[in-house]
């Protein structure tokens, strides 16, 4: 007779990208269901990015089960191929690929740096990993030491942050099959059954390589890594929503350090406590500062907004408006960077457009323009091998950094360019282009 759900070791999740996910119920599970991962359910993994992409309602915790599922396969492929691995080993390796991301706030990306200045999720992730860990009784400490690179073993490290990490094959492969962008489509399971660890055993100069036979995977997943970029992640529409939402809490952030708190009326409690305080990175260290992180979600950013849109600010009113309804600004893709002259003649035209439409006064106008106007330059390198190369291991034996293969170098040399390009985001009346053009 098959064994009851009850008695299973695991729990099964359907997911659509992985088919079956299986969670091991000893402590993932009991991860699984703490209140700071099931918040992940409420951060859109991809931002303001369903806005433009109707089917991209997929969420951090559907990815962060992603991760933890390719780790599974993963250890499974490189158990396989003689490198050992225990279950204490295999348990915190999961528990890594779970948590990875679990320190994201309010529609992922966009809003980080508006909410915590020098934000960086990582640093969050690690604070909560570590509140975790004492009320988990030290179980997680393995998982913290992988996070960190501090284990012994730093294949293990590899496999949750690095060029070939389970983050991006399982994002690259997500975001694509939700936002139904086929280019950036990845054989992932190709990639993980070409991975090993050499030296094979794992020691302490061990690190996670591909074989020959995977170089074209590999050269597959990086195309489509840039694709996915200038397609999906640095679309000028989700640019545009981006700024937009920034531009809104910008605003209000104004009002709260003037201490003129009707026109900010409404904010969820664990937001307006992000928007009257001046926080940096260090403050993530502060208890007080965690627990009113792990109360944001999608929720309260899109809630408060709404409050907003009956703003005593007529700016606030009219930016919320705009993001809730989805009139957002354009964004203008330049070849260099405009004049400041430019940007001067822009300000003032959108200045005359405000007073004209009741929303500022000609003294306050100009001010005023600042929040519908924004220059910025969106960056992205498909490889970075300086930081955190790809290996090869060649059928020879032995070990080239994946530029140095002779099949695929050519291409892989186009993939390392660093790609920057400026753009402008302001409202749709005025006509950007025409103008540098002019």
């Amino acid at each position: 007779m098959a064994a009851s759900d009850r008695d299973s070791q695991f729990k099964l999740f359907s997911d659509p990208v992985h088919g079956f996910i299986s969670v091991p119920k000893r402590t993932l599970l009991p991860l699984l269901q703490s209140p700071e991962v099931q918040r992940l359910r409420r951060i859109r993994q991809l931002g303001v990015g369903y806005l433009v992409f109707p089917g991209a309602e997929h969420t951090r915790f559907n990815h962060a089960l992603g991760a933890m599922a390719l780790m599974q396969d993963t250890l499974s492929t490189l158990a396989d191929k003689g490198t050992p691995i225990n279950a204490d080993e295999r348990e915190a390796a999961l528990v890594a690929a779970l948590l990875h991301d679990i320190g994201h706030g309010p529609f992922s990306h966009t809003l980080e740096h508006t909410l915590i200045s020098d934000f960086r999720h990582e640093a969050m992730s690690r604070a909560l990993l570590i509140d975790l860990n004492e009320r988990f009784d030290g179980r997680l400490s393995l998982a913290l030491q992988i996070f960190d690179d501090a284990y012994e073993r730093p294949f293990f490290h590899d496999l949750v942050a690095s060029q070939l990490d389970m983050d991006r094959l399982d994002y690259l492969r997500r975001d694509s099959f939700y936002t139904g962008v086929v280019e950036g489509r990845v054989g992932v399971d190709r990639l993980l059954k070409t991975m090993r660890v050499t030296p094979a055993e794992g020691g302490p100069d061990s690190r996670v390589v591909v074989e020959a036979k995977g170089v074209y995977a590999v050269e597959n997943f990086l195309i489509s890594r840039r694709l996915m970029y200038w397609q999906v992640y640095l679309h000028k529409t989700v640019l545009a929503g981006d700024k937009l939402l920034q531009a809104s809490f910008r605003r209000a952030r104004r009002h709260y350090r003037n201490r003129s708190l009707n026109a900010v009326e409404g904010a969820s409690p664990a937001l307006a406590f992000f928007l009257s305080n001046d926080l940096s990175v260090e403050d993530v260290r502060d208890p007080e500062v965690r627990a009113q992180y792990v109360a944001l979600d999608d929720t309260d950013v899109l809630y408060t907004l709404k409050r907003w849109m009956g703003s005593t600010d007529p700016v606030l009113r009219d930016l919320s408006q705009r993001f809730i309804n989805r009139k957002f600004l354009r964004t203008t893709f330049l070849d260099e960077d405009p004049s400041t002259e430019q940007l001067s003649d822009w300000k003032r035209a959108i200045a005359d457009r405000l007073v004209s439409e009741g929303i500022s006064t000609p003294a306050t106008a100009e001010n005023d323009a600042a929040f519908y106007l924004t220059l910025d330059h969106s960056r992205h390198s498909a490889y970075e091998r300086i930081d955190s190369s790809i290996c090869i291991l060649g059928r020879d034996g032995t070990v080239r950094e994946l530029s140095e293969m002779a099949d695929v170098s050519s291409s892989i040399n186009s993939l390392t360019g660093f790609v920057e390009k400026p753009y402008v985001c302001a409202p749709k009346f005025l006509d950007i282009a025409a103008t540098v053009r002019a």
